[in-house]
């Protein structure tokens, strides 16, 4: 891997100390960082190198007086001040980059990462390119991007306007950390690489596709930022339609960026708009009310702090759609996502069609609709397969049987952090895992339609659920002649116990 430069915009914030810093001391800890690798923290905020060491120790395993690797690691980093906005202070960066990679022995190649406020999109690459920093002829220069990618539309689309103003799309990566997963990742070899798979992922031997992401957290402190956002626009729009597309893809033509990201915007492209007459029928928004869990009171979405008292903010949304293509054309898709649900938990599940006729009996915990398969992305990551066998004893009694992975099982592999991953993948030039700019806007043009009639509020109904509950009974509703699975904390053991 070519040495390089990270600069991180913003490096005084929770983004950096949190998951940026402690992905990159997980690579230096499995040897994955380029042996001539340095960090550059830039923000606001006046801070030497060493307070800026200091700082981003919070979150590392270990303290710096116990652990030398993590002093060793620490050596990379330094700090700059720089007032963001200010186009005239980019020519000071310019210099101290110069310096740092004169002293480091380090060429010209740089990614800029902007864990900063949406607003500074825009801001930050126009400095840059005003001083030449976009672009170089002796070595790369790569833009990293957090989302949300715009808040709508038109602000997605004004926001890659922006970005192709000074980089290329080759040299941009929307990073979005549930593609980083091991079990998102792994949906690819699944499907593609046996082919025990593949020739059934189609709507011939597909009922229906159900995507889940519940957190059992509630906004927790981020009231003023959720409420102008809620659920449909922070988990839908982004992690979960590209949960959608890796599911749905057509195979590429070989495992390259542009080939996958192809296929995924293909999938996009053939979502079946939801128009608003349909929206009532199709989708059912709520908010989490007061209630009790273990024993212990919890507050309402409206008594959270920042939140409006007559906030119509969704924290709960679930929806049914269709993929108008010839693989899946009349399979419905159902995606669920929510906070304040009764567990943290995240996975596709693939519901195969039952056989034309039922022989057997079956117990009373057998499943008796589909055969699923089960892709966990979060936490207890693997995959299940479920499927009926016969009870031993007299007769034909059926009951479901788990046939299950995990990777914990491999031992010693290191399942690597989203942060990680996504990190050494750019820094690798390998943009497989991260959104294309066409592909965001189609995603946005499918929720755009669902968004306006939220903000209108129109014939649209709000349902509350308890805190701790799965959300509203009105979600029922849109699943047809199935059942939303209940998934625990736990994945192969879940008709035993269930770990809330």
């Amino acid at each position: 891997m070519e040495s390089q430069i990270l600069v991180i915009f913003g490096a005084s914030g929770d983004l950096a100390k949190r998951k940026l810093i402690p992905a990159l001391y997980e690579l230096s800890q499995q040897d994955l960082l380029p042996e001539k690798f340095a960090v550059l923290g830039v923000s606001r905020s006046a801070l030497s190198d060493e307070d800026f060491r200091e700082r981003m120790t919070e979150f590392l395993p270990e303290s710096r007086e116990s652990s030398p690797d993590i002093e060793t690691f620490l050596q990379r980093l330094s700090y700059f001040t720089l007032q963001t906005g200010e186009a005239a202070e980019y020519e000071r960066l310019k210099r101290h980059l110069e310096e740092l990679s004169a002293a480091t022995g380090i060429p010209p190649n740089t990614i800029y990462y902007l864990a900063t406020p949406p607003s500074l999109y825009e801001v930050i690459p126009r400095c840059l390119n005003a001083v030449r920093l976009c672009h170089s002829d002796e070595g790369f220069r790569r833009l990293i991007v957090e989302k949300p990618f715009g808040t709508d539309l038109s602000s997605a689309q004004d926001l890659n306007r922006n970005l192709l103003s000074y980089f290329r799309e080759d040299q941009i990566y929307r990073i979005d950390h549930y593609l980083g997963k091991e079990t998102v990742q792994n949906m690819l070899v699944t499907r593609f690489a046996n082919g025990i798979f593949e020739p059934i992922w189609n709507l011939n031997f597909i009922h229906h596709v159900e995507i889940t992401s519940a957190e059992s957290l509630g906004v927790e402190g981020r009231g003023g930022y959720y409420d102008h956002s809620g659920a449909l626009r922070d988990m839908v729009q982004s992690h979960l339609l590209q949960l959608v597309g890796l599911v749905a893809m057509e195979p590429p033509v070989v495992v390259e960026a542009d080939a996958i990201r192809n296929e995924v915007l293909k999938v996009f492209q053939s979502l079946r708009p939801i128009t608003p007459d349909q929206i009532t029928k199709h989708v059912v928004r709520g908010q989490y009310i007061a209630s009790t869990i273990k024993g212990d009171p919890v507050k309402g979405y409206r008594d959270e702090e920042g939140v409006n008292p007559l906030s119509r903010t969704e924290t709960f949304v679930a929806l049914k759609f269709f993929i108008d293509s010839w693989r899946w054309g009349g399979v419905p898709f159902y995606i669920r996502t929510g906070k304040k649900l009764p567990a943290r938990v995240a996975e596709v599940v693939i519901h195969f069609k039952r056989p034309p006729r039922h022989l057997f009996q079956y117990e009373e915990n057998a499943l008796t609709n589909y055969n699923q398969l089960i892709l966990r992305v979060q936490p207890d990551e693997g995959i299940v397969l479920k499927f009926g066998l016969k009870v031993p004893g007299p007769g034909f009694r059926v009951q479901t049987v788990n046939m299950d992975f995990h990777y914990d099982d491999l031992g010693n592999s290191h399942l690597p952090s989203a942060y990680a991953r996504l990190l050494l993948d750019c820094m690798q030039g390998d943009a497989t895992l991260f959104a294309r700019g066409d592909a965001v806007e189609e995603a946005w043009k499918f929720i755009q339609p669902i968004s306006d009639v939220f903000a209108s509020g129109l014939d649209m109904p709000i349902y509350g659920y308890p805190a701790g509950t799965w959300g509203p009974e009105e979600a029922e509703g849109i699943v047809d002649d199935a059942n939303w699975r209940y998934p625990c904390k736990n994945l192969s053991n879940d008709g035993t116990y269930c770990e809330l």
